[in-house]
């Protein structure tokens, strides 16, 4: 096959892939809740929804729709409270419960339940209901009023509900979801009066957040469509799109071979590294995953790998730093041994004539050179952090009973998300190298590798920065 052809239905089995891409725009690891409430004639009406992603379904894959039914009915019981002039206030379940299983990513499915209540107040009545449910899980938290029938509320929980019951999410809301847990309502008989502030539904999504639609070419590959060849390209090349994604280190591993003079063979030894540790990284949290949930939820170990990250790239920039402030300081004190200590008619190993006098040289400048520690620092930081859309993958291949076929997309995945920051980092090399033939200022050459410390530096602090709130 001809390689015009083979690049042709490479693109092709992206696009198919993206098109069966259906992730959950709030993250695979998220637990969703509404709490929607009418007054109808002295009787307050709840309905509370989940809206569960894939891998909490995952699992729960060893229990039965009645048992999943039952634990969710236990939390809403213990964590959703009613109280009215600072009483609590019995809230009932009754009946028509329902819990679904929509299609979600990766052959794996979403749990949807809705679970009616409802609780008598005397009117009229101030009342605070509080809905605490999953409080260390990721998500969309909201209480929304409906219009009743024979009562007039006044809520300061909203009347509006752009997610449709937890069916879509907006756009603009999906990196900083909603997080209202509490609305106090003021209940009074009347002719059904609502007033509340009110949220407009801004345009929804249900497409995958993550940018990448490795789980697509999984959900292809395990119902036998398309060809295994054709199939491994389309991960590697989602891999290679996803690095072009913010993060990944794409800053870092530039600014590292400018500071540390890498070559075309550090350059490339850093994208094996970031293959290796992304791998890794996808199955240990597989295991996390499988065996070990019940002690640690999946998606609390990110923010610390996060952070692990960001002491990285800070320990190798500063290590960068401290290399150049000592290549700088050792050259300023040859320089000052070159103006005082000049030495006439005295042979010296190291020496050589100028005009009659004999320089000595210091040769304790120490070089600016790579290390292999440094480069294992520097690609275990850019790959360190799986990405969710892999670990999405690998359970839903083992759902599946398709381990081996999830693994191998895995590890194209890994291969092309690598791809990227080696090209990068070769051209990179290859700019500096072209750019050492040009005449360019001795200041400027020399000030680039202690700006590019800086910058590594700068990035550390940065995303140590953004992981610490997840940790403390």
């Amino acid at each position: 096959m001809s390689a015009r052809r083979l690049l042709c239905a490479t693109v092709a089995c992206l696009a198919l892939s993206a098109g069966s891409a259906a992730a959950h725009p709030l993250g695979n690891f998220s637990l969703n809740h509404l709490t929607q409430v009418r007054a109808v004639h002295g009787e307050l009406r709840l309905r509370y929804i989940l809206d569960q992603a894939e891998i909490p379904t995952f699992q729960e894959r060893d229990l039965g729709d009645g048992a999943v039914l039952a634990r969710k009915r236990a939390e809403v019981a213990r964590r959703v409270t009613l109280t009215a002039d600072g009483r609590r206030v019995p809230l009932v379940f009754g009946g028509g419960a329902t819990i679904t299983h929509p299609p979600g990513q990766g052959g794996l499915t979403l749990t949807r339940v809705e679970l009616p209540l409802t609780a008598r107040v005397d009117l009229p009545a101030a009342l605070v209901l509080r809905d605490e449910t999953f409080p260390d899980r990721v998500g969309w938290k909201a209480i929304v009023v409906r219009p009743g029938v024979g009562d007039d509320v006044r809520s300061t929980a909203p009347s509006g509900d752009p997610t449709n019951g937890l069916r879509s999410y907006p756009k603009d809301q999906l990196s900083s979801p909603l997080d209202e847990r509490t609305a106090t309502l003021e209940v009074r008989s009347g002719d059904g009066q609502l007033i509340a502030p009110k949220r407009d539904g801004a345009a929804a999504t249900t497409t995958n957040r993550s940018g990448d639609g490795l789980s697509g070419v999984f959900d292809r590959a395990s119902a036998g469509k398309g060809a295994l060849i054709f199939l491994l390209l389309a991960a590697f090349g989602w891999g290679a799109l996803h690095a072009l994604s913010p993060g990944h280190g794409k800053a870092m591993v530039a600014a590292y071979l400018v500071g540390t003079r890498g070559t075309a063979r550090h350059a490339t030894a850093l994208g094996l590294i970031v293959t290796l540790t992304h791998t890794i990284g996808v199955f240990a949290l597989g295991v996390v995953t499988l065996l070990l949930s019940q002690y640690i939820l999946p998606e609390q170990l990110y923010p610390w790998l996060t952070l692990a990250s960001g002491l990285l790239i800070l320990g190798i920039g500063g290590s960068v730093l401290w290399s150049r402030f000592r290549r700088a300081r050792a050259h300023r004190d040859r320089g000052q041994h070159h103006g005082h200590d000049h030495h006439h008619g005295h042979d010296h190993p190291h020496s050589h004539g100028h005009g009659g006098h004999e320089h000595s040289h210091s040769h304790d400048v120490p070089p600016e050179r790579i290390t292999w520690r440094g480069l294992l620092g520097m690609g275990a930081s850019a790959g360190l952090i799986p990405c969710p859309s892999a670990l999405v993958v690998l359970l839903g291949a083992v759902a599946q009973h398709q381990l081996v076929l999830g693994l191998v997309l895995i590890v194209a995945f890994s291969i092309g998300l690598a791809a990227t920051l080696t090209a990068l980092g070769l051209a990179v090399v290859w700019a500096g190298a072209w750019t050492a033939r040009l005449k360019l200022s001795s200041r400027l050459v020399s000030a680039l590798p202690t700006v590019s410390a800086v910058v590594i530096v700068a990035a550390g602090l940065v995303v140590t920065a953004r992981a610490l709130p997840g940790v403390v």
